[in-house]
Order: structure tokens, then sequence, then C-alpha cells
């Protein structure tokens, strides 16, 4: 017996060097994948953010979504995630109003403090003081989407007068909020429609949302598995895709060493070469048999309610959609 599950891929508009291109030509190419990955019957298409990237890592999804959204119809689109300390309140709410709109409601955002204090410092922003300036954002954006004309004075904001108009049609825009700390968790439950993250955070998550009053059942759960793929043919899949993923392993590997912020003892990832990393399982192979009890174990142990692994950057178009081609004709059915 299966549950329902959402699938999707996140884009993140890479452009590394061993397989430079245009930009113009990669990104037309990532925008005429999402289509096709919305005909094979996924359900979502997420943008992250990051700043800084020698490889060209998307820094602003908001535009990168008004670009999918013109393309698709059906799917959920958002950040996954945006880094939320580096916005400013109404702007940010405006401009989720519009994309809402634009997009027929399908919106949904996922937002967390990020974890690299040089992206901070570049925005001339402390990085020991993101996750209270998270908080008063938050508090603030969620006003703004309630329709509130808002007078605000805080350590991080200064409002007089703002309101969103125009607002969607729906007012509040899905919110889900990232991070394993449970301080984190406490932001998670309070603002929150829903938790970014890792499925073994969910007993927290559970006792985070009892202490707001709010009903667990009514929980959702949102999971990336960058490092999945699905095959017939495990090695012949491990070794063609492996450089492709060795090079997301080793940039996140960087990034979360820098400054050993990421909210958990550790990060998981790791720079190393390429050998080691094919011996090291991080990137996850199953057949289609496997991932359907993967998913079904999943859903056992909290409720997710979307999964969501990637497009590696590197990787032509068409042998990535012959992989998404597998999923979408032998996993998602069992989920629907």
């Amino acid at each position: 017996m299966t549950g329902k599950l959402g699938f999707g891929y996140l884009y993140d508009f890479r452009n590394p060097e061993p397989w430079l291109r245009a930009p113009e030509e990669l990104y037309r190419g990532i925008l005429d994948t999402v289509v096709e990955t919305e005909s094979l019957g996924f359900d979502g298409a997420w943008v992250p953010e990051h700043h800084l990237a020698a490889d060209g890592y998307m820094p602003s999804p908001m535009v990168a979504l008004s670009a999918i959204a013109a393309r698709t119809s059906r799917m959920r689109l958002g950040s996954g995630i945006a880094l939320g300390p580096l916005y400013e309140p109404l702007r940010f709410a405006e401009d989720c109003a519009v994309l809402d709109a634009l997009s027929g409601g399908r919106l949904a955002m996922g937002l967390a403090i990020g974890y690299r204090a040089r992206e901070y410092a570049a925005h001339g922003l402390e990085f020991k003081k993101r996750g209270a300036r998270f908080d008063e954002f938050l508090h603030i954006v969620r006003r703004l989407w309630d329709g509130e004309t808002v007078d605000f004075e805080g350590k991080f904001f200064n409002l007089k007068g703002a309101q969103v108009r125009p607002l969607s049609g729906r007012g509040q825009i899905p919110l889900y909020i990232g991070g394993f700390a449970p301080k984190a968790m406490e932001r998670v439950a309070k603002y929150g429609d829903g938790y970014f993250g890792n499925a073994d955070i969910w007993p927290l998550y559970k006792q985070k949302l009892e202490e707001q009053g709010k009903d667990p059942a009514q929980a959702k759960i949102w999971i990336q598995g960058l490092m999945m793929v699905v095959a017939h043919d495990k090695q012949a899949a491990l070794e063609e895709l492996a450089p492709y993923y060795h090079h997301v392993n080793n940039t996140y590997g960087e990034w979360m060493n820098e400054d050993k912020a990421i909210g958990v003892d550790d990060a998981g990832l790791k720079p190393m070469d390429l050998d080691a990393f094919k011996a090291s399982g991080i990137l996850q192979i199953l057949t289609p048999e496997e991932a359907i009890a993967y998913f079904n174990g999943l859903l056992e142990k909290a409720p997710v309610e979307h999964f969501t692994m990637m497009m590696p950057p590197g990787l032509p178009a068409e042998r990535f959609l012959a992989y998404a081609q597998t999923f979408a004709r032998e996993v998602i059915p069992a989920f629907r």
C-alpha cells in the first residue's frame, strides 16, 4: 500500500567549467527541460539561491521562477531554498504576490537562513544575526499577506504604511522553512506552512507544532534528495552520472565547511576525488522497485508531501530526461 507523494526537480542553473556553455543557451535549455518534466507528470520545479559561486549557481531565483511560471501550467514552483534574511520584507512579499498571480496560484517558497558568512558580508549584513533578522522578516511578511497596512519598528526593519497591493488571489503564500536546531524548528512551527528538510526531524517538528497549539496532523514536510537517481542498470548510471554529481558534492562540501554553520555537527558532504565519491555511496542509485520501497518508508516515518531530486549541472538534457522518464513511468504511478 502506498500513499500520495509529489515529485519534482531542483534546477540550480550552474555552468561549471568542464561543461561550460553560453549562459543564454544554458538557461534556454533548462527551461525547455522543465517543460518536458511537467509533460512527464512531475509535480514541481524548484530553484535555489546562492551567491559568489564560481560556477554560476543561481543568485536570483525569483527571476528564474517567473520564466518557469510562463512556460508551465500545472506544476508547483518555488524556491528551494531562498536565503530569507537577505531580502527586504515588503519587496519580497510584493514579488511573491505577483509571481503567485502570474503562475495561477502555484507558488510555494522554501526559505532558510543559509550557512555562508561570505554571502552576508557581500550584502552588508551581519551573519551572526541572520536568525533574528529572519524572524522579523517572517513576522512582517505574514502580516503583509494578511492584507494589513504595516507599521513596524524592529532591530532590523523599520516600515511605515507598508502594504502589498495587489495581493494574489490566495493572500497568504505557502512557506516551507528549513533548519535543524530547536530554535529553527520553533520558527518553522510558528511561521511555516510546512518544513523543508529531513524526515528525521519530524519528532522535533511535531513537538514544536504542539507547543504552538497547532495540529501535527496538518503538518507538511518537503524533502530534498539531490543525490538520488532511479535507473535499471545501477553501475552504468554510476559511471555516467558520477562526474556531474561529484561537482555538486564538492562545491556543497566546500561551502558547508567554510563556516561550519549549517546547524548539524556533521554536514555530510566533504570534497573528495572522483573515485572516492563513486565508492562513497553518496550518489544513491535505486532501481524503480527499490525507490518505491524507499518512498513508502519515508511516508511511514513522517508526513512527507513532496520529494525533490535535481538536474545535476553539466548533464546533457537528453540524458537527464532519459532518467526522468524511467522515474515517471515506473515510480510516480505508485504514489498517485
